[in-house]
């Protein structure tokens, strides 16, 4: 498939069937993640991949405050990315980088939490590629010592997120994007200057 028809084919699906996938499938999807960007290669994201019923449930009643209906879990995996930051501390502590410490100030934004997005963009967009749906879905902080200790989680890594992937069906969900339009490229693209038009 064209990346750019990847790209806009790309939606959040919100009810599965619960078909297993092929093994083959899962694992170029969860791979498709470790191919992202992130600063300096520290390569401080992790993913947990869940494939069997048994810790797919163990996931779920983890998940008390954001918690999503039957059409959802019954999605045959979840993928949940972690971002570590002590592992981008510690490679910007390293010689080649110039830094002293692990002085948490040098960074102006946390890019162990935007490098672990872009993985989980990845897994997103391979399930597209592979005929598949996808649901991104935020993991309130209430959650996380509990999906922690049920997974054996380090208190390091915070899950910034969870990724069900199936097969959709063909129930229709209503989402805010049924509600609010994509905006214009003028709303969002500048060119040259704040407010300008791009084209």
């Amino acid at each position: 498939m064209d990346y750019y028809e990847t790209i806009r084919r790309r939606r959040m699906v919100r009810s599965f069937r619960d078909d297993p996938l092929d093994e083959a499938v899962v694992e170029r999807i969860t791979t498709a993640g470790l191919q992202g960007p992130s600063a300096g290669f520290s390569q401080g994201f992790s993913f947990l991949v869940l494939e069997s019923a048994a810790d797919r449930e163990r996931f779920w009643a983890t998940n008390e405050h954001n918690a999503q209906p039957e059409r959802v879990r019954r999605g045959p995996l979840v993928v949940v990315p972690f971002a570590c930051k002590d592992v981008y501390l510690d490679r910007y502590a390293e010689p080649d980088k110039g830094q002293t410490d692990r002085d948490e100030s040098f960074w102006p934004v946390p890019y162990w939490y935007i490098d672990t997005g872009m993985a989980a963009l990845n897994v997103l967009h391979a399930a597209v590629v592979e005929g598949l749906g996808a649901l991104f879905f935020g993991l309130p902080t209430e959650d996380w010592p509990a999906l922690r200790d049920a997974f054996d989680v380090p208190d390091a890594y915070d899950p910034i997120g969870a990724i069900v992937v199936g097969h959709p069906t063909d129930e229709r969900v209503e989402s805010s994007a049924d509600t609010r339009r994509r905006k214009d490229v003028d709303a969002l693209v500048h060119g040259g200057t704040w407010g300008a038009p791009f084209r």
